[in-house]
């Protein structure tokens, strides 16, 4: 990955972000084909690649550039595993 500043947001800071790489740590609260929702202090619509390996009620990680519809376009995902707290 290049070494482009990646800030590492939340749901709320979505908007302030539009069209810009970000970082978001969240759990993954469901999946649905080339979809994710993850919560990171509010849902958020992720669009999965074929690289994407998540679980649901996981901690993730997602790199990924935020649309104009304030989902993420993912270009990368790291699955954190289920044991990092409730």
């Amino acid at each position: 990955m290049a070494s482009e500043a990646t800030p590492r947001i939340n749901a709320h800071y979505l908007e302030q972000f539009s069209n810009q790489t970000v970082r978001i740590v969240g759990k993954v609260l469901a999946l649905h084909g080339e979809t994710a929702t993850l919560d990171a202090s509010g849902s958020i619509t992720i669009h999965l690649n074929r690289e994407s390996h998540l679980t649901v009620h996981h901690a993730a990680e997602i790199i990924g550039k935020v649309q104009p519809d304030l989902s993420v376009k993912v270009l990368q995902a790291t699955d954190f595993g289920g044991g990092l707290g409730g």
